[in-house]
This record gives structure tokens, sequence and C-alpha cells, in this order.
């Protein structure tokens, strides 16, 4: 790699392998050999939401000692394709990364590399015979934090601001617009999008637009929001991370997103010679422990009782496969006047 795109790398240490080996009965040879060797390629630093699930779950992966891991951040989409050839010729057996932007190319190396497999980002399908595909499908909590947000809303007036109207999001705000709804159907909502992933003060001065006009609580689908509801003394509702430690006042509840069902199944396959291409969106879902609500933490008491109980009955129902959140990947449509 080169100094622009440096390569970060999480490894397990001769002597921790050797503990981990014994402390499961096996020789340290063993456990060695039985690491794989992961590299990822994110388009914006690891810091960010929806990357930093993905990386949380590879670094859980090293601790297990299941992979060695190494990764690129900050890639710019001209060079991604560099990047997965580079990590491919060094033998990594599973790369891992979000090929939304760049599908023609990132599906041109994996037709190149027939040997090493991928899992990517992407709205596409699986390509054999080694390209398997996810998405953050956490359409369900999104909809139990949009009820969240209906039954706190004193103006009824809810902003959103998000990065890109692609279906990853659009899902997702749809999702919450339909919970707010089913609490207070006269919500009205006001949607921006910054065209960026990671541009937190564009996300801020977005955010504070729509308090201006009577937003009382903001859907902080990028980074950035949350500040502006801090700073204006209105609440927020998380996505993908729970960042309420960080605004205990601000952040009432947060759909969160574990990459860990996806990244252990596709390493185990790997491990047992049967990763084939697939589409791992499901494990996304909350029946597959791929995403929750986050505890209200700080705003337990502050949620009318009322508002809970329905959110819990709603959580329950999905769980039980008796309620359905609807996957709309359109356009949301904003109805604030």
């Amino acid at each position: 790699m080169t100094d622009r795109f440096p390569v970060r790398r999480t490894l397990i240490t001769a002597a921790t392998a050797t503990t981990l080996a014994l402390a499961a009965g096996l020789p340290a040879s063993a456990f060695a050999q039985t690491r794989l060797k992961v590299a990822a390629i994110y388009t914006v630093p690891v810091e960010q939401q929806w990357v930093s699930r993905i990386h949380k779950a590879l670094n859980a992966a090293v601790a297990r000692g299941d992979i060695e891991y190494k990764f690129s951040e900050s890639v710019a989409n001209a060079d991604y394709e560099r990047v997965m050839r580079q990590y491919a010729e060094q033998g990594n057996t599973l790369i891992v990364g979000e090929s939304f932007a760049v599908e023609a190319a990132a599906r041109k190396v994996a037709k190149d590399y027939p040997k090493t497999w991928f899992l990517m980002g992407s709205s596409g399908k699986p390509q054999a015979p080694n390209f398997s595909v996810f998405d953050n499908f956490i359409q369900e909590p999104a909809y139990l934090t949009g009820m969240i947000a209906g039954a706190v809303s004193k103006s009824g007036k809810i902003g959103m601001v998000g990065g890109y109207p692609i279906p990853e999001v659009n899902r997702l705000m749809n999702a919450f617009m339909a919970g707010a709804k089913e609490v207070n159907p006269k919500a009205q909502f006001m949607v921006t999008f910054i065209n960026s992933w990671f541009d937190p003060p564009k996300a801020k001065e977005a955010a504070f637009a729509m308090i201006d006009k009577g937003a009382d609580v903001m859907y902080a689908e990028r980074f950035g929001v949350s500040d502006a509801a801090k700073e204006r003394k209105v609440l927020a509702i998380g996505n993908v991370i729970n960042t309420q430690d960080k605004y205990p006042d601000t952040v009432v509840a947060s759909a969160l997103w574990n990459m860990e069902p996806t990244i252990e199944r596709a390493i185990g396959l790997v491990k047992d010679g049967k990763f084939k291409p697939e589409d791992y969106g499901q494990y996304s879902m909350m029946k597959f422990k791929g995403s929750e609500l986050a505890p209200l933490g700080t705003f337990e008491k502050r949620v009318p009782a009322e508002a809970v109980a329905k959110v819990r009955e709603r959580e329950k129902q999905i769980l039980d496969g008796k309620f359905t959140v609807k996957i709309d990947d359109g356009a949301p449509k904003p109805n604030a006047k």
C-alpha cells in the first residue's frame, strides 16, 4: 500500500495465540493454521458508523483467533480496484468491503481471482463463483425507533438527514417514518441528503435548518446531526451505532447494526470450504441478532410508559414473526408544511 492509503493490521501475537490455543485444548501450531488472512477496504474512515460495525465484527474474529486482519480506509473510488487487486495478490483468503459505488470494478476483480473469496456491501446480487453480498437490513429496529420518535415529539415535526438517497438509506428512513406514523398519524417529516457518507459539518448545518423550521426530533442517519440537536436542545434518534454515551440528554434511542452474524458465517464457511455466492442480507435482521433496538438508557424513564409498552409489543411481534416491517427502498417522501 502507499502512504496515501495506509494499511492497518490487527494481529494476534504468538504468545496470545499460544495461550488461546492451549485454553481450547489445541496445539499452538494447529491454532495458527486455522487463522485466515482477511483484508478489508473502506472508502471512509473506520470511525464512520456503517464501516465501524464491519470493523468491530472483524476485530472480534481476531480476538477469537479466527483471522489475521488488515485494512485500508478512506480509499477513493478511483483507487478501489487497485487496492482490491493488491490484497488478492498478497494471498488474503477473504476480502471484505463496500462496493456500492464501484460495483463493476469490484466484480471484475472477483472474476480475475476465482480462488479468493469476496464479501462486499452491495445492492446487487451474488456473483459466481466467489462474490457474496451483504447489506444493512436494519429496517426493523429503525421502525421501533420511529415509534419512539413519534411518541416524544411535541411539535409533530421530525427532521431526517441522510447521506445519499440510495436503497440502503431509503429503507431505513421509510421504516422509521412508518413507525412514527403508527404512534402519531399526523407526524410531519423533513428530509435532506448531504451527498456524502462522512461530512459532519454539512450534516450539522442541514439539521440546523430543519430545527429552525420546527423539528424537535432529528433522525441522525449521519454524524453531525446529533451535535446540532444537542446545541439546539432538541432530541435525536441514532442509526447503526449507539452514541447515547456521548449525547446522554439528546439521543433517545438507536437502531443498532450487528455485523457479527454475517462475518462469523462467512469465516466459518471459508474454513469449511463451503463458501459460495450468497446474499447475506437476512443476517442483518433481528431474528439473527444482526440488528436490535439499543437500550433506552438515560431515557428509560423519559419516554412515555405507554409508548414503551407499544414498542416492546412490536419488538416481540417482529421476533416472533407476527409483524413484518415493509422493506421500501424508494425515496422517502417528506410531508412537512
